[in-house]
């Protein structure tokens, strides 16, 4: 069973900073998870929500911030909003990483960024998993390399996202952890999809559904996977 850091070990260090990430690496994580918007001068910023007001010492929205303008404030009075690509660096492969698009903007500069690691930097495809609530983003993502993984969120409606995830060839389906009973879980496996929930972190949830046989689990304390 896959051991995915949401967020890097968010139970650990600050969500989205380098140092997170790190942390879940030595925690020997299969994959991290993480968040990317753009800024307003088109740099892939790695950061959840759409302003900066809650994780760092600045306001106002990713995208109307330069990355210059980005690099002056700090998260917890230290870190900075990683790039994409300094992420890309920290990893080097020794784990996958999921990328959650929180914007459709982000598409097409996420696919490039991939495919430069792929073709200059010799990474696999396998190393990454582009996943989104935003369907479109992920039509883009099949239209744009259909080599790229990708996989499917949902916190509502499970049929829908396995006919969905079928249509453009995904590879997982993500579903909010309380969407899912062992048979669904077989049900989407028998499809040929692998399932990764998400966030669960208390120890009687994290049993439960290591019980369903599903393939990975997101989590912001990877050590208890």
């Amino acid at each position: 069973m896959l051991k995915i850091g949401h967020r890097g070990a968010k139970g650990y260090e600050p969500e989205n900073t380098l140092v997170s990430f790190q942390k879940a690496l030595g925690m020997q994580v299969d994959g991290i998870e993480l968040d990317v918007h753009l800024s307003a001068d088109g740099e892939l910023m790695v950061i959840h929500d759409e302003t900066i007001d809650r994780t760092t010492s600045g306001k106002g929205f990713v995208n109307a911030l330069s990355l210059r303008e980005l690099n002056t404030f700090h998260i917890d009075g230290k870190h900075k909003i990683p790039t994409l690509a300094a992420v890309f660096d920290l990893v080097n492969q020794d784990c996958f990483i999921n990328i959650e698009l929180k914007s459709y903007e982000a598409t097409d500069k996420v696919v490039s960024l991939i495919e430069k690691y792929v073709t200059k930097k010799d990474w696999k495809y396998d190393r990454f998993l582009i996943s989104s609530f935003d369907w479109n983003a992920l039509q883009q993502v099949a239209f744009l390399n259909d080599k790229i993984p990708i996989g499917v969120l949902t916190e509502t409606d499970l049929e829908l996202a396995l006919a969905f995830a079928k249509f453009i060839q995904a590879k997982s389906i993500h579903p909010h952890f309380h969407l899912l009973t062992k048979d669904n879980t077989a049900q989407m496996q028998e499809k040929g999809l692998q399932v990764f929930p998400w966030t669960i972190n208390e120890l009687e949830d994290i049993q439960k559904i290591k019980t369903f046989n599903v393939n990975g689990i997101i989590t912001d304390f990877p050590n208890r996977i």
